[in-house]
């Protein structure tokens, strides 16, 4: 008789031990994915500090500001109506909105909360606490070069 108790309290064990391992497998499955979709992956930061731009010099009329891409944020260049070239990073100071040219005014705003920058990148009213970060510019032939500055 000991021996068929052997049996049964081995058998048991190892249903528990199924049943709990199946239950484990399983809480990891919908846990993990869970996880994985609140904790984004880190992007790494492209390492490229210029970026030539998809127009032409000569496309850029005076008195236009146009939005590009410049590493994993927006950059803004402005062709003033003397013009001039001027780049920013046109990322508002006040709550990271992206800024605007304002051909009318000749300004460059934010319409998150109405912050207004002058054509310098200095914050000249609303909210916005610092200037906007310049960038440099190249120009060789008709390419414009936008740099960090």
């Amino acid at each position: 008789m000991p021996e068929q108790d052997e049996q049964v309290d081995h058998g048991r064990r190892t249903v528990n031990w199924l049943l709990g391992s199946s239950l484990g497998v399983l809480f990891l499955s919908i846990v993990y994915p869970v996880v994985k979709y609140l904790i984004p992956p880190k992007l790494a930061e492209p390492t490229t500090f210029s970026v030539t731009l998809p127009w032409k010099l000569a496309e850029l009329k005076a008195n236009t500001g146009r939005i590009f891409r410049f590493r994993s944020l927006p950059g803004i260049v402005v062709k003033t109506s003397a013009g001039e070239l001027r780049a920013f990073s046109a990322v508002c100071t006040h709550l990271q909105c992206t800024v605007q040219y304002r051909e009318d005014r000749q300004d460059i705003w934010c319409a998150c909360h109405n912050g207004v920058y002058d054509l310098n990148g200095k914050n000249i009213s609303g909210p916005p606490p610092r200037p906007l970060e310049p960038l440099k510019l190249n120009v060789r032939g008709e390419q414009i070069i936008v740099m960090k500055g």
